[in-house]
């Protein structure tokens, strides 16, 4: 048991087996003051714990303690501070774990799914030996031969305005621009089809109204 001292208020514990039936008046060892114990509960003869302070009585009947601390009662005793301890982690189904993997307490680690990149449409690509569809040609086919020829003979005009100058002023067009008509005439029957080419007058007119100027040459 424990008794404190009513001057310091120091704390003692004390075996009840030494403390006499009739009680005892014991010393505090810190101030000198007097601490009045009650009667043991046990026989005399019982052997203190070797922990509690024997009550060795003194003169007049007394006993001196020595306290168990010097800190007087009144002080706080010291709070052990308590130790959070964190969650344990968030065990991931085993239908998201990757095989071979502990379910107990090891974390899943997710492998995002490799993105195969789109494979690009494939370009179209012109058969051997065959001229890709002129714009002109989406029109009806009258009026996309005649855009055509007209855009065929214009082209030779962008291309030899000095030859074009020279022929109209000595009268030698159609020998200067042989050759460049022939083969625009060629890309004119191939793009069109012969049959039109040949009963459609747009490839001469076209000869005619630009490059000739308006004259009747062709």
């Amino acid at each position: 048991m424990t008794v404190s001292c009513p001057d310091c208020k120091s704390v003692f514990r004390v075996d009840p087996a030494k403390v006499p039936a009739t009680g005892v008046r014991a010393r505090c060892s810190v101030c000198g003051g007097v601490i009045a114990i009650g009667g043991g509960t046990l026989p005399v003869s019982v052997t203190p714990a070797s922990s509690s302070a024997a009550v060795a009585p003194f003169g007049n009947g007394q006993s001196r303690l020595t306290p168990i601390a010097t800190t007087p009662a009144t002080a706080p005793l010291p709070q052990t501070a308590s130790v959070m301890t964190p969650p344990a982690p968030a065990t991931v189904p085993a239908a998201y774990q990757p095989a071979g993997a502990s379910t107990a307490t090891s974390t899943a680690t997710f492998t995002p799914a490799t993105t195969t990149p789109l494979s690009s449409p494939a370009t179209a690509t012109p058969a051997l030996g065959k001229r890709p569809i002129n714009p002109f040609l989406r029109a009806d086919p009258a009026q996309r031969a005649r855009r055509l020829a007209r855009a065929l003979v214009s082209d030779l005009v962008a291309y030899h305005p000095q030859k074009r100058d020279e022929g109209l002023r000595d009268g030698t067009l159609r020998q200067l621009f042989r050759e460049e008509i022939k083969k625009s005439y060629e890309e004119y029957v191939e793009q069109v089809g012969r049959d039109v080419a040949e009963h459609s007058p747009y490839f001469q007119e076209a000869l005619n109204e630009i490059l000739a100027g308006g004259r009747r040459l062709f």
